[in-house]
């Protein structure tokens, strides 16, 4: 029997603590090579592309989730697994929780593997549903006694901190700059859509550490050269991934690509930095691991 997903059943069964813990077991079982995580592929459709991310946990299951990308926003994803072994369909989830719920929990393990454990402040510059998913992660991992948020909408960034706060029980608050949410604080998160940076490095604390999410390629970033000159360490959920972006990556050329470190290899290492940048870009495979746990 096919298991099915809706979204509004993956927010009652997924709990953060819980996706954190099995997408740090997907991190490092694609850096062991037992989990498949090749490059997302896409179609073009003319006024759109259909794009899918694939993966494989040898032995166990195949699958894949697509999304597109027309005007129809949000539209719906769809992630399917199949059995390794009889190629049946084992679930199925439609919506649009899983993938940010995963993308989420992976900033998570990024989080708790290299971050300052005593970490507790927290800025987020955005204020979409990934902004929501990696405090809904981070907060599974981190005691947090304070969240600033800013974006360009004064109305959007207090609606999410009324909502963030009332449905994390984190006490969020709204202020009036990206200066103002970043200066001082021990995790910034970078959740735009911006093609342009939207922080200045100089405000980023010693130590601190940034994950970026929005664009991340060259001549559409949302963060500059000089935040990777400053970090200390960069990090990437998914080398490969890297490696095929189209335009290039923003480090893809230049001596600064060579300093990239798989999550992976961090968690299997004893890899420390002062200041550390997370790029993250999407590991494949992870939205169907998530999917293999929640139907298991």
């Amino acid at each position: 029997m096919v298991t099915v997903l809706t979204d509004a059943e993956i927010r009652a069964r997924l709990r953060p603590g819980q996706a954190v813990g099995w997408m740090r077991e997907a991190v490092l079982a694609a850096y062991e090579g037992r989990l498949r995580t090749p490059p997302r592929v896409s179609t073009d459709l003319g006024d759109g592309r259909l794009v899918f991310t694939t993966g494989a946990l040898e032995g166990e299951w195949f699958g894949y989730r697509s999304y597109d990308s027309f005007d129809s926003e949000p539209g719906q994803q769809v992630v399917v697994l199949h059995d390794w072994g009889s190629g049946q369909v084992r679930g199925i989830a439609v919506g649009n929780e899983l993938g940010p719920r995963r993308v989420g929990a992976i900033g998570g393990v990024a989080v708790d593997a290299l971050a300052d454990p005593g970490a507790e402040t927290l800025a987020l510059i955005g204020t979409g549903t990934q902004a929501f998913t990696q405090l809904w992660a981070i907060s599974a991992v981190r005691r947090l006694a304070g969240v600033r948020v800013f974006s360009r909408d004064r109305d959007r960034r207090i609606a999410f901190a009324r909502r963030a706060s009332e449905d994390l029980a984190v006490p969020v608050t709204a202020v009036e700059s990206a200066r103002e949410a970043v200066e001082g604080a021990d995790l910034v998160v970078l959740a735009t859509n911006s093609p342009t940076p939207v922080i200045d490095p100089a405000w980023v604390k010693d130590d601190a550490f940034v994950t970026t999410l929005g664009p991340k390629q060259q001549g559409r970033a949302e963060f500059g050269p000089e935040l990777i000159d400053r970090a200390d360490l960069v990090v990437t959920d998914s080398i490969a991934q890297t490696r095929a972006y189209d335009p290039p990556f923003i480090l893809s050329g230049t001596p600064q690509h060579e300093r990239l470190i798989s999550l992976g290899a961090a968690l299997s290492g004893n890899v420390t930095g002062g200041t550390v940048l997370f790029c993250s870009v999407g590991l494949a495979g992870t939205e169907a691991y998530l999917l293999a746990k929640l139907v298991s």
